[in-house]
């Protein structure tokens, strides 16, 4: 859509897009609600932890409790892998876990005391300009892609 992919592996065609920064992405998101005409939005942290577990709180990981079956995670697979590779979660959501890092709304916060209750995004203006993102990457540890917080 904007002529330019930034990706490390750029090569495959079929994988994330990945190596953007919060900003980059928010400057897509722009372009793709003037191009359509709708309104796109990075997820709210909760909003990405309840699409992850697709309602179910008991699940570990996007998609199951075993995390080989749903997210590529650990060096060996030596870069990211195309999308929809593995098993999605139970509303059809692939990669979830995994592969690659994605970006929330939310300015990061050491946990959720003061969070809105609503699931809406937590945006402060944080001095430290670190912003959430969620599911691991291939490079992660497998501990990483959880799907929520606090395991």
């Amino acid at each position: 859509m904007t002529g330019n992919n930034p990706s490390t592996f750029a090569g495959c065609a079929e994988c994330p897009v990945e190596t953007v920064s919060w900003d980059q992405v928010q400057d897509f998101i722009d372009t793709l609600n003037k191009l359509s005409g709708y309104e796109y939005y990075l997820p709210s942290e909760a909003q990405w932890e309840y699409a992850a577990r697709a309602g179910d709180t008991t699940v570990v990981f996007a998609g199951g409790n075993t995390l080989g079956l749903v997210g590529w995670f650990g060096t060996p697979t030596g870069g990211t892998q195309p999308v929809a590779g593995l098993d999605p979660n139970d509303w059809f959501l692939f990669d979830m876990s995994g592969n690659v890092y994605e970006w929330c709304e939310d300015d990061y916060h050491g946990d959720y005391n003061g969070a809105p209750a609503d699931g809406s995004a937590w945006v402060d203006a944080s001095p430290s300009g670190i912003k959430v993102v969620q599911g691991g990457a291939w490079s992660s540890p497998g501990s990483i892609a959880v799907c929520r917080r606090g395991l």
